[in-house]
């Protein structure tokens, strides 16, 4: 395959430090508002998770955003997946929203915990029902010989559980990601994109720096 061609430039907008909030969790806010109002994003909430192996070996996938707190950023899962044992051994772990067609990436970094059941729950019988089902399910990570299997047994749950609530799988519920590193990146003329990193000091605050690209 020949790439080398593969490369457009990038004049959509800058990014400067006099327009940045001091608190990098507002600033996510108010990057995530305009893009989803942008309207030019599919799946604004979709992140690229990255974990480590008890062996070392690097793990990514998508997963969905779907909280932000005062501590940090919230997503839902199967705790015996991949993703569930690598989090087992090593907490820290990293976050990339990568929104092409505005040209931006924001990447976090920080240690990831468990949330409470209670909100695990809540969540969980807020989804639709087919969801619910599919997470009782599914053993995620699990091999499965074939796809008919994994129906079959979606549709045995599913009229076993008709008329009834759908329990929660005692495997799933919610990890909170808190934040030690926030980085924002907007594309920039000639390859000079915008970089500004938030760290996390001890006394709580939050140093700002512009990084080269």
């Amino acid at each position: 395959m020949k790439l080398h061609d593969e490369r457009r430039d990038y004049e959509r907008a800058q990014l400067r430090r006099a327009v940045l909030n001091d608190d990098p969790f507002k600033q996510f806010a108010d990057c995530f508002s305009a893009a989803k109002a942008s309207g030019l994003l599919v799946d604004p909430t979709a992140f690229t998770l990255a974990t480590v192996s008890r062996e070392g070996q690097p793990h990514q996938r998508i997963v969905l955003l779907k909280d932000v707190d005062t501590e940090g950023f919230i997503f839902y899962t199967n705790y015996a997946s991949q993703k569930g044992q690598d989090i087992e051994a090593n907490p820290q772990v990293a976050m990339h929203f990568a929104w092409l067609p505005l040209e931006q990436q924001i990447r976090v970094e920080g240690r990831i915990e468990k949330i409470d059941q209670a909100s695990s729950e809540a969540y969980f019988q807020s989804r639709p029902r087919a969801s619910q089902l599919g997470a009782l399910a599914s053993a995620q990570s699990s091999p499965i010989a074939t796809r008919d299997e994994l129906e079959a047994r979606y549709h045995q749950l599913t009229e076993e559980y008709e008329g009834q609530p759908v329990p929660m799988p005692k495997t799933w519920g919610g990890y909170r990601i808190k934040p030690s590193l926030f980085e924002f990146w907007q594309g920039g003329k000639f390859r000079l994109h915008d970089r500004f990193i938030y760290r996390l000091q001890e006394d709580t605050s939050w140093l700002i720096e512009r990084l080269q690209p």
